[in-house]
């Protein structure tokens, strides 16, 4: 574990040197709290029966969203249950960043050969970046996650801001997204271990969104409706991909064919 904190610190002082990475981290979760809160702004002292016209497809999920709540916080919700799908999105995007730089950027600056040449073991490399890029997401996510909440308790009260905490959120905040993050880290790291730009490898790894903005706009248009038991066989099946990407990950980094071809 020793070995394992060095390469977490060592990574966090080399990617945060890059702006793209701090923009990923800090300004992307602030960005992706507000969306909604600008959304649920606009409601505020509306007419409900104009906020439901306006939701379309989407008022047939309002009874299964709500539970006690009726009115206007039964809407607000149900506009809000539609930007989940943002923080999930955030435990994906941001460790993509690091994580593409971490092996491919190592390149420029000639930290990979002493790195690879220590006794560290491929799992304990792999180990160590993946840690680097997936706990400041989960944090930045959490720290999004928190002003949400709070801006949402300001602008529609405390009932429909403890309704964020139901089983349905805290499921895909705590659950699906630190498994989409290791997802995602597994994938950057794959790759960028097989290319020598980060940008490529960052382009490739962000395919991962597609599917989640896939299920963002099934929900808006009504095609989808994300709930608990979604969310949950959506969890079941990451654990089985991010097992196999990590498997995979350890045995397509070759150190030996990484060193002679970055020579």
């Amino acid at each position: 574990m020793k070995k394992i904190a060095v390469l977490v610190g060592k990574e966090w002082a080399e990617v945060f040197r890059n702006k793209i990475v701090i923009f990923s981290v800090i300004f992307m979760p602030l960005v992706f709290a507000m969306i909604p809160l600008g959304m649920l702004y606009t409601t505020a002292g509306a007419d409900v029966s104009a906020i439901q016209s306006e939701l379309g497809p989407l008022i047939s999920q309002l009874s299964s969203a709500c539970g006690p709540l009726e009115g206007l916080p039964c809407t607000q919700l149900l506009l809000l249950q539609q930007f989940l799908v943002l923080f999930l999105m955030m435990p994906a995007i941001i460790p993509i960043t690091i994580a593409s730089y971490s092996i491919v950027g190592e390149k420029s600056t000639r930290t990979l050969e002493p790195l690879l040449a220590t006794p560290i073991t491929t799992a304990q490399l792999l180990a160590g970046k993946a840690i680097a890029a997936a706990l400041p997401a989960l944090l930045a996510s959490l720290g999004s996650f928190a002003i949400f909440a709070l801006g949402v308790s300001l602008i529609a009260g405390s009932e429909v801001a403890g309704r964020l905490f139901s089983v349905l959120w805290l499921v895909g905040i705590f659950v699906v997204g630190p498994l989409l993050s290791l997802t995602g880290v597994s994938l950057a790291i794959m790759i960028s271990s097989r290319v020598n730009d980060p940008r490529a490898a960052e382009q490739l790894a962000g395919l991962l969104v597609l599917p989640v903005t896939a299920l963002f706009l099934g929900q808006m248009f009504g095609a989808v409706a994300l709930n608990q038991s979604l969310l949950l066989s959506i969890a079941g099946a990451l654990v089985f991909v991010d097992l196999a990407l990590l498997y995979f990950a350890i045995r397509l980094f070759q150190r030996e064919t990484i060193l002679t071809r970055w020579k």
